[in-house]
């Protein structure tokens, strides 16, 4: 089974390989549902949904994912983060890497979104693959559960999910991770 870990990361499993009943009920169908997560929001949220952009720059990618973006050491991305927010409430963080090389043709527009939500952009252009899917359990001492939850009050531990996309071919990774006020009951 491939992991993905380094220090102060998660090990990121694919889905198909991840050992299920260690994940709560409730946010196991977050974590499999292979739809838009922005629409799937927004009915849960009964149209109150916006996107907090808390982040955007130029960054170097955590080893795993630059691995799993094919980048070589010391490359740079985009890198974009962001609160979904259902009735002003936080219930997604969202870690989004685009290589520099993957902003050439029509994923240029990807740079420039501002407050709108990726998901939009992705399952609306058919240009769109979507890669496999890798889960994890964030703890503490991973970076990108203290960029989750630095707003928050403390939590053991938070769930999460990445998928390699490619636009018009060109890779990029979106992390997303469900904050403890999501909803454990079908939306």
């Amino acid at each position: 089974m491939k992991r993905y870990y380094s220090r102060g990361e998660p090990s990121w499993t694919p889905w198909c390989r991840f050992r299920h009943h260690q994940v709560p009920a409730g946010i196991e169908q977050w974590l499999r549902d292979r739809g838009s997560l922005t629409a799937r929001l927004k009915r849960a949220a009964q149209g109150d949904f916006r996107v907090n952009l808390l982040r955007q720059g130029w960054a170097r990618p955590l080893d795993s994912e630059r691995r799993l973006l094919g980048m070589r050491r010391g490359g740079i991305a985009i890198l974009r983060e962001v609160e979904l927010l259902c009735g002003g409430v936080p219930w997604v963080f969202a870690r989004t890497l685009i290589p520099a090389r993957s902003l050439r043709g029509p994923a240029r527009r990807l740079a420039v979104l501002g407050d709108r939500p990726l998901g939009e952009v992705l399952f609306t252009d058919p240009s769109m693959q979507r890669g496999v899917t890798q889960v994890a359990r964030l703890l503490p001492g991973h970076t990108l559960f203290v960029s989750a939850t630095a707003h928050l009050q403390p939590v053991e531990s938070i769930w999460g999910r990445r998928t390699l996309f490619h636009l018009a071919g060109k890779p990029l990774l979106v992390n997303e991770l469900f904050l403890p006020d999501i909803p454990t009951s079908r939306p």
